[in-house]
Parts: structure tokens; sequence; C-alpha cells
């Protein structure tokens, strides 16, 4: 920034997983402005511009940042810590609920297999 006098910063990330959301928050108590990039952009640029699908982190960061240079990317939108935490909830319920209804259909599976008259 002092180098070629700019006063405003933009930090450009790939939301993969949940990895960036403590950068954001970090962030954003600190008045910086954050904007994220669609990861499936990011691989399909990446693979362009050298021809090749090789991942490496050097390589992603130009990519990110050559996409942020160009306006490719969306606002963060922070929600409530409430709205947080329910989202969470339902998240952690939905996980829930699928992996009782797994291991209820493993159980009738196997007696089924291995007490037939039942």
């Amino acid at each position: 920034m002092d180098q070629h006098h700019k006063t405003k910063v933009l930090i450009g990330v790939e939301p993969t997983g949940h990895y960036w959301l403590n950068l954001a928050f970090w962030l954003q108590e600190r008045q910086l402005e954050l904007v994220l990039v669609n990861p499936f952009h990011v691989k399909r640029n990446k693979e362009n511009r050298d021809n090749s699908p090789t991942k490496n982190d050097v390589k992603d960061a130009l990519v990110i940042a050559d996409m942020v240079k160009n306006g490719y990317y969306s606002e963060v939108r922070m929600l409530p810590e409430s709205y947080r935490e329910i989202r969470q909830l339902v998240h952690a319920r939905e996980f829930i609920l699928k992996q009782s209804g797994a291991v209820k259909n493993q159980i009738h599976r196997w007696v089924d297999m291995h007490f037939p008259e039942l």
C-alpha cells in the first residue's frame, strides 16, 4: 500500500468449508473489506492459466488475486450471531437425522440377514 500510495485494501478469499470464517470475523472487527471468489471459478481459471490441473498455494493466490482485480467476486454477507447459531443447529440436526436413519437401516439389514424368521 505504501509503495503504490494506496489507501484501501480489498481482501479476497476462496470460501471452502469453514476455514475462512475466523478470518472474516477478524477482518470485520478491523473494518477491512473481504470478498469471496467462487471455488469452481478458481479451479477453472487455474486450469486455463497454464493448461495444467496442478494445485498449489502460490498458484491459487495468483488466480484469486487476478479474479478480485477483475471484479469476479461477491460481497460477504455476515449474518447476526443468532442466525448463525440457528443455522448451525439446523445443520447439526439434519446430520444427526441422516446418521440415525443410516444406523436404523443397518440394524434392519443385520436382523433380516441373521434372523430371517423375525
